[in-house]
């Protein structure tokens, strides 16, 4: 895992073709934009889980 202090207007970029950016942050709050592919799936981690374990979707796949 990668842990990085970033600040607004700060950036990462995975692959070619993703752009994770820092649009605010305040407090413990930070807000987050992403730029990617339309068939690259993106799901906040809580729904992800909440949906593993309603059996929405399999663990290993996301699609």
């Amino acid at each position: 895992m990668l842990v990085l202090g970033m600040r607004p207007n700060d950036y990462i970029l995975i692959g070619d073709d993703i752009m994770v950016k820092v649009i605010k942050g305040s407090g413990d709050n930070i807000r987050l934009a992403i730029e990617a592919p339309k068939d690259v799936p993106i799901v906040r981690g809580d729904v992800y889980e909440r949906n593993i374990c309603e059996g929405n979707i399999e663990e290993d796949k996301i699609d």
